[in-house]
């Protein structure tokens, strides 16, 4: 009888839709494509816009089960980097400041080519960090980079995948 309920319940569960860690793929979508980043941040480092576009690819091939493919994917990934920008924050006496807000912005479309219901274009999705206003940025740059970057793939990832 347990084993029977274990069976139907896998049967339930695998028939049209994929899930695991709340991602949501129907069986259907199978490939994937993230196409090159343009950068239009004003003072972004060169090399930036390929930095999200391989960390983007990276998260959906190690998160998902999608094959990454350039022609005629199911689902595609495209966009811009359209803010990089350090703001001073938490005001001190004296006209200093102790910290600095770090802060990229993405603007990211999404075409699912089996659903077009689900596509969104020029969704922007931000994320920052503070550093002490007596660091050196060059020195923390890339650190803070990659820590933005990183909850900036997840949460396109989890808009995408998971409509959280």
């Amino acid at each position: 009888m347990r084993s029977t309920i274990l069976v139907f319940l896998t049967i339930f569960f695998l028939q049209g839709c994929y899930s695991f860690k709340g991602i949501n793929i129907p069986t259907d979508v199978t490939t994937y494509f993230v196409d090159n980043f343009q950068n239009d941040a004003i003072g972004a480092p060169g090399d930036l816009h390929q930095r999200f576009t391989e960390g983007l690819r990276a998260k959906i091939r190690n998160e998902s089960r999608l094959t990454y493919n350039e022609q005629n994917p199911d689902i595609e990934f495209s966009g811009r980097i359209v803010r990089f920008s350090i703001t001073p924050e938490s005001p001190q006496a004296g006209n200093t400041v102790a910290l600095n807000k770090f802060e990229i912005t993405v603007s990211v479309d999404y075409f699912n080519n089996k659903d077009e219901s689900k596509n969104w274009k020029s969704k922007q999705f931000t994320f920052f960090r503070t550093f002490e206003s007596d660091k050196d940025f060059i020195s923390i740059q890339d650190a803070l980079i990659d820590e933005i970057f990183k909850q900036l793939y997840e949460n396109v990832f989890n808009e995408a995948f998971t409509g959280w």
